[in-house]
């Protein structure tokens, strides 16, 4: 069996219209929050950029929440702009839901596989994804394998869907 690893190298590109001119990306930076207090209750804001225009939204992860309902950490990492709390409300299905937006994975991540040995065949490979990334299982195999996707398809048996986008796991068998 041959081990690969799917390691994301940078977040994704937000999938979200810009008021201000045609483009359809966003990017979250370096990533920043906004913190805003009104009285005992705060609203938070995750702020990104648009990568034609460069103008700032918002993305609302809490609304008119009480101080007290924060964990100390968690507010602490908003007001700081914590790198692993940024990924963690970005890649939140519920922010994307609440917020409107997709993910772009196009060139966030890197797949890590040793040469494929000349012998034996079949080869049965394990796919590991180190974070949460979303690929096409397809793309991921014809990438490592140096082939075309039409081929992939024609000689490769999975236990996921290839044409389908996974964040999990999976194992392939190549004959």
């Amino acid at each position: 069996m041959l081990p690969w690893a799917v390691r994301r190298t940078r977040l994704p590109l937000l999938t979200l219209p810009c008021v201000d001119c045609p483009s359809e990306r966003a990017d979250t930076g370096d990533g920043r929050f906004r913190v805003n207090a009104n009285g005992k209750l705060l609203d938070v804001w995750l702020l990104v950029n648009c990568v034609a225009c460069d103008r700032t939204s918002r993305l609302t992860v809490h609304h008119r929440v009480a101080v007290r309902s924060l964990p100390a950490d968690r507010l602490a990492g908003y007001t700081t702009n914590a790198p692993s709390l940024v990924a963690e409300i970005l890649l939140d299905p519920s922010t994307a839901r609440r917020g409107g937006f997709g993910l772009d994975w196009e060139g966030c991540w890197e797949l890590h596989a040793p040469p494929p040995p000349e012998t034996p065949w079949p080869l049965r490979v394990e796919v590991a994804f180190d974070a949460p990334v979303a690929v096409r299982p397809d793309r991921l195999i014809a990438q490592g394998l140096g082939m075309s996707r039409n081929e992939v398809v024609r000689r490769v048996k999975s236990d996921v869907p290839l044409n389908r986008p996974t964040k999990r796991g999976f194992s392939f068998v190549l004959v």
